[in-house]
């Protein structure tokens, strides 16, 4: 089967087990056409919840994913190994292919990735690597980046230390990773465990508006400090 074929097939399957709906935003002077769950309050699984409190935020569209997401696609990326870490919808995915990147998107929820996978191609024409990851486990042959993404991440106060040190895991020497934020609740203690590590962290705040919506989200750019990161 083609790639094309494979991606119709996977876009079908979603559309058959998910109520969907698409939604268009603009992104580095193009239309994108976000292909996504219609409503992410029906895939709340409270077996999900009872086993490790997860919630599906992944099916929505947030605004960390959209500053981050312009910020990737004006980047010079070209020839750079990215990894995402929460890919969600695969928007912050779209903009890191359209700066030239070769990207792998992982998610905790299995069809998130599948998400992305779909959207990428259809706004790109690219098929990108995708992944299953469980920050608290995170898997010994993921691997070495230029570059490691995350946007909207830090909602919960144990996901400081677990974002932090995937970063550590898979971020190479002299490479760049950039967490989109708004000012979540796990962001101060997310910054020290950085600093811990090694990681030194730079903040770029962004304005966001979207009718109602008016947020600053923050990129943070975090890089190896002198001696750290061997």
């Amino acid at each position: 089967m083609s790639d094309l074929a494979d991606i119709a097939a996977l876009r079908d399957d979603l559309a058959r087990r998910f109520r969907t709906t698409t939604r268009e935003l603009e992104l580095a002077g193009r239309t994108i056409r976000l292909f996504m769950p219609a409503n992410a309050d029906d895939l709340i699984s409270e077996a999900d919840f009872d086993r490790d409190e997860r919630l599906p935020y992944w099916a929505d569209l947030w605004p960390s994913a959209r500053i981050l997401a312009e910020e990737l696609a004006v980047m010079r990326l070209r020839g750079q190994r990215v990894l995402e870490l929460g890919c969600g919808l695969g928007l912050v995915a779209i903009g890191a292919v359209l700066g030239g990147a070769d990207v792998t998107a992982t998610d905790y929820y299995e069809d998130a990735p599948r998400f992305a996978l779909a959207n990428v191609a259809e706004a790109t024409g690219k098929r990108i690597a995708t992944r299953m990851v469980n920050w608290a486990d995170m898997p010994a042959d993921l691997g070495k980046f230029d570059v490691v993404l995350a946007s909207d991440v830090l909602y919960e106060h144990r996901y400081a230390s677990l974002v932090a040190n995937a970063i550590a895991s898979t971020l190479v020497r002299g490479g760049e990773a950039i967490v989109a934020d708004p000012g979540r609740i796990a962001l101060q203690e997310f910054l020290d465990e950085c600093s811990r590590l090694g990681l030194e962290s730079e903040p770029d705040p962004r304005p966001f508006v979207d009718g109602e919506i008016r947020q600053t989200v923050t990129l943070w750019k975090l890089r190896w400090g002198v001696g750290s990161g061997e």
